[in-house]
């Protein structure tokens, strides 16, 4: 599923510490065949999806120099739990989406994700 994706999205750059989402679909009815309207869907507080793309993490100052606000290309990152292919569970209130080739895609920080499943096949 996330192979379709990956082709027109090979360019974005992920900064940081977020990561590129592409979400699933709600469920629209209840097990008991009882159908959601929409607004039930929007005030759900998690939302799911699968990570397409991910940044390089969380920067680590330099010390080497006295501006170590500064990025430069030394810069080194503490990697993230996070992988292009993992089910994502995440807080829905800190996505921001996107529409890229008329597909919605959310860039959500790595400290909005509340669970990763990840398939190791």
């Amino acid at each position: 599923m996330i192979q379709e994706y990956l082709n027109s999205v090979e360019k974005f750059i992920v900064v940081g510490d977020r990561v590129l989402i592409k979400p699933r679909d709600m469920e629209t009815h209840t097990r008991s065949g009882l159908v959601l309207p929409a607004s039930v869907k929007e005030k759900e507080e998690i939302q799911s999806g699968y990570i397409i793309k991910t940044g390089p993490g969380y920067p680590i100052p330099n010390t080497d120099f006295e501006e170590s606000w500064k990025a430069n290309e030394d810069t080194k990152y503490i990697g993230m739990q996070a992988n292009a292919g993992d089910l994502a569970i995440f807080l829905k209130s800190r996505a921001h989406e996107i529409e890229f080739e008329n597909e919605k895609y959310l860039i959500v920080p790595h400290s909005a994700v509340l669970l990763l499943i990840r398939d190791e096949d």
